[in-house]
């Protein structure tokens, strides 16, 4: 695994270099094309929770599946209920909450510290996700977080002097997460931040984060899922798709129902910022729920 993820993350640095500079002097967002994207690639590696729950019922003695999917559903309509009564609390939840998961769920080995110490570098190593836009694209950025009615980055706090501070926060966290490591872990740690510089440093926020989650942080995710289901990458890989296609599927027609019903509200680009963002942050909150308990239960057993 140590080798698919380092040439995992040298592919996804080299694309990032190379795919950049053909898009520096265009202002144009393509949404449409970043929610296929999130749909079919980013949706998909959380596509498998239905599995994992089945084994977390399972482990706590529970044959029926519904009330894990009732449980999840329940979850995701919360997240969206409140993000309309308090978007400002819930989206900055949210990104805190994705921030960590970021940089968990990318740092591909065992750290093993104090567990305060590790959260708190893995919220560092993933905050990078947020920072990065902020800094090389703040007007675009804040722009899509007024359409989300969310308006905390516009405080005079967050100058260009405190966000490049923080952002190197970020990258000495990747490094002290790595250190004791070999040197390809340590690299592909640096690949991984500096292919997030590049993508906001060029590419506009939603094309850059959608890139990201796509063909980093999903497919990194996914290869792990495949690996799970079967040692064999060709044979896990026809059964990855198999599990993943029907909740990909329903996924995806709920968003662009989504899309087709906020569309008479609000222009087409605003209503799938819409979608992307409390799509992905109902979706996330029980995704990240359910991969704490399983962690919690196989500790303990």
């Amino acid at each position: 695994m140590e080798k698919i993820n380092f040439n995992h993350s040298l592919i996804f640095f080299n694309f990032c270099i190379l795919i950049s500079p053909f898009y520096f002097l265009s202002d144009f967002e393509p949404v449409i094309f970043c929610l296929i994207l999130i749909l079919l690639l980013g949706i998909s590696h959380g596509a498998l929770d239905n599995v994992k729950g089945k084994k977390l019922l399972t482990a706590f003695g529970y044959k029926s599946s519904f009330s894990f999917y009732l449980a999840y559903i329940i979850i995701s309509l919360l997240v969206i209920f409140f993000w309309l009564l308090f978007p400002n609390t819930v989206l900055l939840l949210f990104l805190f909450v994705a921030a960590y998961h970021f940089g968990k769920e990318d740092t591909v080995f065992y750290f093993d510290k104090k567990i305060i110490i590790s959260e708190c570098l893995y919220f560092l190593k993933g905050s990078a996700v947020i920072l990065a836009p902020l800094l090389f694209q703040r007007d675009k950025t804040n722009e899509i977080f007024k359409i989300l009615n969310f308006n905390v980055f516009e405080s005079y706090l967050f100058t260009d002097e405190f966000l490049i501070i923080l952002l190197c926060f970020s990258f000495l966290s990747s490094l002290f997460l790595s250190s004791g490591k070999n040197t390809n872990l340590k690299v592909l740690m640096v690949m991984d931040f500096f292919s997030l510089v590049i993508l906001n440093l060029f590419l506009t926020p939603v094309l850059a984060f959608t890139l990201y989650f796509c063909f980093l942080h999903s497919v990194r995710h996914s290869i792990t899922l495949i690996f799970e289901l079967d040692k064999s990458f060709k044979s896990g890989l026809k059964k990855f798709i198999n599990k993943a296609i029907p909740l990909t599927f329903i996924t995806g027609v709920i968003f662009f129902i989504a899309v087709y019903f906020l569309n008479n509200f609000y222009k087409l680009d605003e209503a799938i910022y819409k979608v992307i963002f409390i799509g992905l942050a109902s979706l996330t909150f029980p995704h990240i729920l359910l991969e704490y308990l399983l962690e919690k239960n196989e500790k303990k057993s």
